[in-house]
C-alpha cells in the first residue's frame, strides 16, 4: 500500500528529536517510543537520547529508514528534506509550522516542487501529526491517545484530535492534514478504504484540492461498504476569514461543497459532535445552557475549533470582533495575554487538551480576570478525561463553560 509506511512504519527518524517533553521534539519521542517501531533520533545537539543513540544527520545511520518526521525551526525545514530524500527517505511528516498560514507560500511551493522533483510524498506543513492503532502509534501532540476502534478521522485542524482523543472512544486512526502541500484528503481516504480495521471516516474540511478525485475516491469508499461524514468549516463570511488565518484554506462557496458531498455520498453534518455520534452510534451527553452574545472576541488553542465557533456565531447574527489564534503550543501566561488585549465585553475562550496545554492554571487565570474586569467569559474547553479539574475549577466560580461545540452551538438558539 503506497502510504504504508506513514500509518505503519517500521522504522522512524524524528529529526529535531529532543529530551525536553515540554517540546515538540521531546513530546515526539516520548509518544514514538511507546510504539513497535524503531526510533531514530536526529539531532547534532545530543548523542543519546532516552537511552538510544541520537545521530547527527540522517546519513549517519546505517540502515532503511520508513518515515521521516521533521520538528525543527522552519529556516531548516528545506535542507532537511533534501536530506532525507538524498538518503532514501522519501515519506516524510512536516510538523514545523510557519508557511503559507502565515503568508510565507514560497518556501512551501519548493517543498512541493522537491516532493515532485523526486517523487517523496510530503504530509503537512503544519501538521499535527498522525495516530495509527494497529503500531499503537501516536506521532501527535494531543494530551491524550484513544484506544482501538473503527472510525477513522482526516482532518485540516489537528487540534481537533486533541479533542476527540480525549473523549474516550476508539479510532483505528488519524491523520492531520496540516497545509497540504501534497498528500490530501484523497490519498487518505483511498488508505482506509482498503483498512480492514476502519468501519467509518470523519472528515474535517477547510477546502478540498482536487474536487473530482475526491468525489471519486468517497464513492469508491462507499461502494466497499465505508461510511464517510464530513464537517465543512467556512460556511459562513467569519468561517472563511478563520480558515484562511488557520491553514492558509480560503473556502469556497458553501453550496458547491453541498452539492460536491451529495454526489460523493458525504454525509455532511452540523458539528464534529455529530459526525462522531454517526460514525460510531454514541451520543453526546449534551450541557444544556444558554448564553447571550451579542459582540465578542474569540481566544482559541486550536484554529479548527475556532472556525466552527465562528461559523455557529456569525449564523445567529453575533458580531466577531477580533480572533485570535494562539496556537497549540499556548500555556496558561499566552491565555492571560490574549484576554488583556481584549476589548469586547464578552470572551469565548476555546482550549483543546494538548501536551503543552496548562489547562487548570488556564481555569484558574479565567476565574481570575473574570473577577477582574467583569466581562462575560464563556470557556470553551474541549475534551472529558483532560477537562474534569478544570470544569471544577470554573464551577466553584460559577463560570459557565461548554465541553463540546455542539451543547455550545445549541445554547445560542
Amino acid at each position: 500500500m503506497k502510504l504504508n509506511n506513514f500509518l505503519n512504519p517500521s522504522s522512524i527518524a524524528i529529526i529535531g528529536a529532543s529530551d525536553h517533553i515540554d517540546k515538540v521534539g521531546g513530546i515526539l519521542m516520548k509518544k514514538a517510543l511507546k510504539s513497535q517501531c524503531k526510533i531514530i533520533p536526529v539531532n547534532p545537539a545530543h548523542s543519546e537520547l532516552f537511552g538510544i543513540k541520537c545521530y547527527s544527520h540522517l546519513y549517519k545511520y546505517p540502515e532503511r529508514i520508513d518515515l521521516a518526521i521533521i520538528a525543527i525551526p522552519k529556516e531548516f525545514v528545506y535542507k532537511a528534506a533534501e536530506e532525507c530524500i538524498d538518503n532514501e527517505v522519501k515519506d516524510i511528516i512536516i510538523v514545523s509550522a510557519g508557511f503559507s498560514e502565515v503568508g510565507n507560500k514560497e518556501e512551501e511551493d519548493k517543498l512541493m516542487f522537491l516532493a515532485r522533483k523526486h517523487g517523496a510524498r510530503i504530509l503537512g506543513p503544519n501538521c499535527f501529526g498522525i495516530f495509527s492503532s494497529n503500531e499503537n502509534l501516536d506521532l501527535t501532540f494531543s494530551n491524550k491517545t484513544p484506544k482501538k476502534g473503527k472510525i477513522a478521522f482526516i482532518s485540516q485542524s489537528g487540534a481537533l484530535w486533541s479533542y476527540l482523543a480525549d473523549l474516550g472512544m476508539g479510532f483505528s486512526g488519524f491523520v492531520g492534514l496540516g497545509n497540504m502541500v501534497d498528500l490530501e484528503f484523497s490519498d487518505f481516504i483511498e488508505h482506509y478504504t482498503n483498512d480492514k480495521n476502519t468501519d467509518s471516516l470523519v472528515l474535517y474540511i477547510e477546502k478540498i484540492k482536487h474536487g473530482k478525485r475526491f468525489i471519486e475516491a468517497c464513492k469508491n469508499a462507499l461502494d466497499k461498504g465505508k461510511k464517510i461524514f464530513a464537517v465543512k468549516a467556512g460556511k459562513t463570511k467569519e468561517g472563511e476569514k478563520a480558515t484562511f488565518s488557520h491553514t492558509a484554506s480560503l473556502a469556497s462557496e458553501y453550496e458547491i461543497y453541498r452539492g460536491a458531498f451529495r454526489q460523493a455520498g458525504v454525509e455532511l453534518c452540523v458539528s464534529l459532535e455529530e459526525a462522531i455520534s454517526k460514525a460510531s452510534v454514541k451520543k453526546f451527553k449534551l450541557l444544556k445552557k444558554k448564553v447571550q452574545i451579542r459582540n465578542v472576541d474569540i481566544i482559541t488553542n486550536a484554529g479548527g475549533a475556532g472556525a466552527l465557533v465562528s461559523d455557529y456565531l456569525f449564523e445567529r447574527n453575533v458580531k466577531i470582533v477580533s480572533r485570535k489564534d494562539i496556537l497549540g503550543t499556548a500555556s496558561a501566561i499566552d491565555y492571560y495575554n490574549a484576554l488583556d488585549k481584549t476589548t469586547a465585553k464578552e470572551v469565548i475562550v476555546i482550549l483543546t487538551a494538548q501536551s503543552m496545554s496548562e489547562i487548570e492554571k488556564t481555569a484558574h487565570i479565567i476565574s481570575d480576570f473574570l473577577a477582574k474586569t467583569g466581562k462575560n467569559i464563556i470557556p470553551v474547553f474541549l475534551g472529558k478525561k483532560s477537562m474534569k479539574e478544570a470544569n471544577k475549577i470554573l464551577e466553584k466560580n460559577k463560570i459557565k463553560y461548554f465541553n463540546d461545540l455542539e451543547s455550545f452551538r445549541q445554547s445560542l438558539n
